[in-house]
């Protein structure tokens, strides 16, 4: 007895002293954010793509070539950026009338994962602002668009964004790699240019609402609700109250004038289109959507970059959020919780997914 009182002892003393660290430690953390509340909105990132890929070829070289032909390799690169450097010395030396040669084209690429909320609009809208006035002729703007619809607002400002791009006359280029359904087809339609892989999910140009309604429930239970608008429609159809048909009827036609906007907008930004045919909510493969005009061409955004790398400056663009500390926390234990149910849902299964 007496060894378990002073274990348990310990063990609380032990608990105590971990709890005082971390409050501690919180409290460094915060003050410090306090003192650097300037940064608290975040910062653009750029990646050089064209960078990346040359040193991961460098590095494949490296394990794969034979001794001697990496060493001609390596001689002929630095005979090559010897050359680059001397013609750019003598083109730009002190006093000289002769003009820099023209830089070449620049492919920004950006990225939309999309939520119900359409909540990356923000980081669009910063990536969006840090990149157009960097832009010059022949320049283009690659945006990866992954989402499968939501909210109407969200994804009109979404798509009001990649419009900045447009109206700017920057050519403007969507891929679709997964999916890119309702207000991300909304947002897609937008570009210059829709490309999609064969298997990609697109359209979906419809509108839908649902919600459940407890009135019945309550009314078993002797629950009076009570609702007071003022204005005939000012509310249609009610979670908790008694719907009625001509509140569902005006609700219905609500819903039917979303539709006929998302319609126009579609058509107005790629008036090719058979609308009649395309907007009946249906989804299409990329395959069957380049078929009924709904993309352009079938390729997926990898393949995209990689064939501008060549010959142009590729530069990867990202609106990184400063997250606090309580986020952190937060978001490292969502991974791991994430990961563990992943591996036990890999376990459960019995067979593939297609």
């Amino acid at each position: 007895m007496e060894f378990i009182y002073e274990y348990g002892l310990f063990l609380a003393q032990a608990v105590t002293f971990v709890a005082a660290v971390l409050i501690l430690v919180a409290g460094i953390l915060s003050l410090g954010e306090r003192q650097r509340g300037d940064n608290q909105g975040g910062h653009i990132e750029l990646l050089n793509l064209n960078e990346k890929y040359r040193h991961i070829g460098e590095h494949f070289r490296e394990v794969i070539d034979e001794p001697e032909a990496l060493k001609l390799h390596k001689k002929l690169a630095k005979k090559d950026e010897k050359a680059k450097t001397k013609i750019a010395k003598k083109k730009h030396k002190k006093g000289t009338d002769e003009l820099p040669d023209e830089r070449r084209k620049r492919l920004y690429v950006l990225g939309f994962d999309g939520d119900v909320k359409a909540s990356a609009t923000e980081n669009l809208r910063e990536e969006i602002s840090a990149v157009l006035p960097q832009i010059e002729k022949g320049d283009e703007v690659l945006v990866k668009v992954e989402s499968p619809g939501g909210m109407v607002h969200s994804y009109g400002l979404a798509s009001s964004q990649l419009q900045r791009i447009k109206n700017a006359g920057v050519p403007l280029v969507i891929a679709v790699d997964k999916v890119a359904a309702s207000g991300g087809y909304m947002m897609a339609c937008v570009a210059d240019r829709i490309i999609a892989a064969p298997f990609a999910v697109l359209g979906s140009i419809g509108v839908v609402a649902q919600l459940p309604n407890f009135h019945r429930l309550l009314q078993k239970n002797s629950v009076d609700f009570e609702l007071f608008t003022a204005g005939e429609h000012k509310r249609t159809v009610t979670m908790f109250g008694e719907n009625t048909d001509k509140g569902r009827e005006k609700f219905v036609e609500e819903l039917e004038e979303t539709h006929v906007l998302f319609k126009n907008f579609v058509s107005a930004n790629r008036p090719a289109l058979d609308i009649g045919k395309v907007a009946t909510g249906e989804i299409w493969y990329g395959q069957n959507a380049l078929a009924e005009g709904l993309i352009d061409e079938l390729q997926t955004s990898d393949a995209f970059v990689q064939g501008r790398l060549a010959d142009w400056d590729v530069f990867e663009v990202t609106f990184a959020h400063k997250k606090s500390w309580q986020e952190k926390l937060g978001l490292a234990a969502e991974s791991a919780l994430e990961k563990s149910f992943l591996k036990i849902w890999q376990r459960g299964q019995g067979g593939n997914n297609y």
